[in-house]
């Protein structure tokens, strides 16, 4: 980053590593396993990238020959081989233990008490020594910095489940209409081990007489499961086991008792291991990893080929360009940055330990407390995954869930979350005036007019994803994939661009262009059909318009950049190219890979930059992506034994009749449901889970607006990642602030509680997504809704402003500052202005819930009513902000400003 640091706060990356590997329990490797990684994750990133161009055809195109079609793949075999990616990684990434849990902990013991009980020298204590080691050999990693034997043998365990699926698909289909009985045995599959599967019968294990294909469905859900303990911790691996299990004896809940609703059909493991394992309708291989194949993963790849084109650091000093001079201009600028990469990586944690590398060091100088710095930046890097366009995975989780259009979903996404930034940027510039915070001086501020002019094409595959999704309206595997051309052909053209060979690369790309544009316009093909029909003395195909071949040739524009440029790097290896400025983790790599190779000079060769700058986007992507992977196919076990065990209907009734089909109560319920299985596990889970559970009973049983309640249960899963104790994202950002971990959690916590009110906001008045509701059901309003006043005003505007106005009173409630220190009694009177200008609907479903309990029917919330009590919250924020303003507020109560804002570290 271009602004100055100070060296002593500032984080390197060993430290910022660090910091993640502490919080995400991930290795960090060295030599020989460095390169398997890689390997396995460009691999990943490769399968991904086919399916994103070519789909599920596996073809090959030859010269003069043409495409020839090698084969096929169906869905579940695709699903197949992306956990399976998954799965390797997730036993080369993460250790099965580090020797400091439980288990390690109790079995420790024994080499002390064997020693105690026969002495140093005896043979038995020789023997649990030696059984320790070779244990701890094969097991522990107690550096996180090597792949253990267990390791190897599960990544290899976790190809024979896929390989299965990919072979032996025709059988695979009998399975789905007479379950394993016809299917054989593992020596049927593969003759060779037929002496093993005899030798284990013989010791009273009938392997020989089980289906392969049930062993391997039984190996990859055990596999599926211990992958999630390692990534992602015990407690989603054993919910996961626990409905598992539930699957085969949930039948034994008496169906007498309170909970008889839980109470389900008793069913087989054969039933069971194929619905989990073999179909795409539920379980493992289920919707959530067909939107990981689909989209989740192409748009992870799309970020990190972003970032690591230097995208991230040229945003950062971009943020800090425009308000690093205001008042509290680190933290807004922080604020802006953090909420940008947030939407892009779909990781509170690494986000806020990579982000906050640069902004909160700058933060703390500006004179914001450690404890305050690293809540903005979880707050924010958190708030990033319901930011539009990309929104971390969520958007296209809600996209396959409910069905809504991907534009739609991310115009209705739009009005509450820049209302939540809104929120966090009102509150840093609070706690600025408070503590007499301003900005740093500009000389240590990049120039905006020259930052602008020497990074304005990072804009463009931005711009390129919004074109391609919403107006030309391309499928999203389609845009994601146009949209990584377009940065690799952008980096490629910075690569080969410097003064001396700007008119070749640029002349050639235009020529080619324009070769192109004539083939399509003669011969109805590019240049290369175009040739091979010359060749093979094949009439062309039929000519094309000229502006349909400018559109086709148009959209090669990003593959000839890219040949153009490699040509031009191979012809002049030694370009300056003076406008590239790749991420650092980039310029590592490749640094180190000189050195592995003992060629320092290839550091400095234009194709070999621009190569490693694939390779590490590629391998970062497949890192990001392995949690997600592994989170969405454990996910899927739960709704999977929900489908089939039937358990969904009773599920949905037994919690409308826990909140005894109150609205209110049905929604405090599932936010504080979305907010507990949230803690420390990726959003996706959460949402999945809770999408599983409770959309159901709080879509039919409210009427709320479909797209309402998916966004509804992602808010509130959000918060998991600020909310104590667990508060992930919150620890990371005080372990880059080197502030109390508490203290910083609690702060973002309560810098965050716009997520709380803004989605109560838009569930109650859906005109904040800008959706109404129609005879075919709800969409997004069109311009004859926003020239209808009757609709657009009381149902539009009104909630609109009411939300925005809202969060500026919550504000101003939680610093205790606005214009002047703000007293405990006008907090509380701003807390209820908030609440009354946000969402008034809250105090009338209490007033209707006690009106019924005296058995008076009552329908307050509605316009008539709602809109007066806006204008109460209105007038008592206008009041308070006058009174404020002219310094008679009262003076503020220290021990709850110090409790809000985190003043004492």
């Amino acid at each position: 980053m271009s602004t100055d640091t100070d060296e002593s706060e500032s984080l390197s990356d060993e430290e910022q590593a660090e910091i993640i590997q502490e919080v995400e329990r991930r290795r960090t490797l060295q030599g020989v396993a460095v390169i398997l990684v890689a390997f396995v994750g460009i691999a990943f990133s490769a399968f991904q990238l086919w399916l994103a161009a070519r789909s599920y055809n596996i073809a090959v195109t030859l010269p003069i020959v043409g495409e020839y079609q090698l084969t096929s793949l169906q869905q579940l075999q695709v699903n197949a081989i992306h956990v399976t990616f998954a799965l390797v990684l997730a036993f080369l990434l993460f250790p099965t233990t580090r020797g400091d849990g439980f288990l390690s902990r109790r079995l420790a013991r024994l080499e002390p008490a064997t020693r105690a009980r026969f002495g140093t020298d005896a043979a038995p204590t020789r023997l649990v020594e030696r059984l320790g080691d070779g244990v701890r050999w094969a097991v522990v990693d107690t550096d996180m910095n090597r792949i253990t034997p267990v390791d190897c043998c599960l990544a290899v365990l976790s190809v024979l489940p896929a390989l299965y699926i990919l072979t032996e698909f025709e059988e695979i289909q009998t399975i789905a209409f007479q379950r394993f009985g016809p299917t054989r045995p593992v020596q049927g599959v593969y003759p060779i081990l037929e002496p093993v599967a005899s030798a284990i019968a013989m010791v009273g294990i009938p392997i020989d007489e089980v289906s392969y294909a049930f062993l391997l469905g039984v190996l990859g859900l055990l596999l599926v499961l211990e992958a999630t303990r390692r990534t992602l911790g015990l407690i989603l691996m054993s919910l996961v086991g626990f409905f598992i299990v539930y699957a085969k004896w949930g039948h034994f809940v008496p169906r007498d008792s309170v909970i008889g609703a839980l109470s389900v059909q008793p069913e087989t493991w054969t039933e069971i291991v194929y619905n989990l394992w073999y179909t795409v309708e539920a379980g493992v291989f289920s919707t959530p990893v067909t939107v990981s194949v689909r989209f989740i993963y192409i748009f992870i790849l799309f970020g990190a080929f972003l970032e690591m084109s230097g995208a991230g650091k040229w945003f950062i000093d971009l943020a800090y360009s425009l308000t690093g001079t205001r008042k509290g201009g680190p933290a807004k600028a922080s604020t802006v940055s953090s909420g940008f990469m947030g939407m892009l990586s779909g990781s509170s944690i690494a986000n806020t330990v990579t982000t906050g590398a640069f902004t909160i060091p700058l933060m703390k100088r500006s004179g914001y407390t450690p404890s305050f710095s690293g809540a903005v930046e979880s707050a924010a890097s958190s708030g990033g995954q319901m930011l539009p366009p990309v929104m971390g995975a969520a958007a296209f989780l809600i996209v396959e869930f409910t069905g809504t259009p991907y534009p739609d979903v991310i115009i209705a996404a739009t009005l509450p979350a820049i209302a939540f930034f809104f929120g966090m940027w009102v509150m840093v510039h609070f706690e600025a005036m408070r503590a007499g915070i301003g900005g740093l001086p500009r000389e240590q501020l990049p120039n905006l007019r020259s930052h602008v002019r020497s990074g304005w094409f990072y804009l463009v595959p931005l711009a390129l994803l919004l074109y391609f999704l919403i107006i030309a309206r391309l499928s999203i595997n389609r845009a994601g994939w146009y949209t990584i051309v377009a940065v690799v052909a952008l980096i490629a053209a910075l690569t080969a661009y410097d003064e001396r060979t700007r008119l070749p690369l640029f002349g050639g790309i235009a020529a080619l262009l324009l070769a192109q544009f004539g083939a399509f316009a003669f011969y109805g093909g590019g240049v290369l059909e175009a040739l091979g029909a010359v060749a093979t003395g094949q009439s062309a195909g039929g000519a094309l318009s000229l502006g349909t071949a400018a559109t086709a040739a148009t959209a090669d524009l990003g593959t000839i950049t890219i040949l153009v440029s490699v040509v031009v790097m191979l012809a002049r290896p030694g370009i300056d190219s003076p406008l590239l400025e790749l991420d650092d983790s980039v310029e590592t790599t490749i640094q180190r890979s000189t050195q592995v190779l003992d060629r320092p000079s290839l550091a400095s060769k234009a194709w070999y930059r621009f190569g490693g700058f694939v390779l590490k986007s590629m391998e970062s992507g497949a890192r990001t992506a392995t949690t997600v992977v592994i989170a969405v196919a454990a996910a899927g076990v739960i709704p999977g034994v929900i489908s089939l065990s039937g358990l969904g209907p009773n599920l949905a009734a037994l919690i409308s009749s826990v909140s005894g089909n109150s609205m209110l109560l049905l929604l405090v319920l599932t936010g504080v449901a979305a907010i507990i299985f949230g803690m420390g596990m990726p959003t996706t889970v959460m949402y999945i889970i809770l999408v599983a559970m409770l959309e159901t009973p709080i879509a039919r049983g409210t009427g709320i607006a479909i797209l309402a309640v998916h966004l509804y249960i992602l808010y509130f899963g959000l918060m998991a990642d600020v909310t104590p104790p667990v508060a992930v994202a919150a620890f990371a950002g005080a372990g880059v602030a080197k502030a109390d971990e508490f203290k910083t959690a609690t702060t973002a916590f309560l810098l965050s509680l716009n997520k709380i009110l803004v989605p109560f906001a838009f569930v109650f008045s859906p005109g904040i997504l800008l959706l109404r509701e129609r005879t075919s059901g709800w969409g997004v309003i069109g311009w004859s809704d926003v020239v209808d006043p009757g609709f657009f005003l009381p149902s539009v505007v009104v909630p609109v402003l009411g939300m925005f106005l809202g969060v500026y009173a919550l504000g101003v409630t939680i610093i205790g500052y606005q214009y002047s220190q703000v007293g405990p009694t006008a907090r509380g009177l701003y807390s209820i202005a908030s609440i009354l200008l946000m969402v008034p609907e809250l105090l009338l479903l209490v007033v209707e819930a006690l009106l019924g309990l005296a058995g008076i029917p009552s329908f307050l919330t509605i316009f008539a009513i709602t809109f007066p009590l806006r204008l109460v919250g209105l007038g008592l924020l206008v009041g308070l902000s006058l009174r404020n303003r002219s310094g008679t507020a009262g003076e503020i109560d220290s021990s709850i400003a110090g409790a809000a804002t985190g003043d004492a570290d």
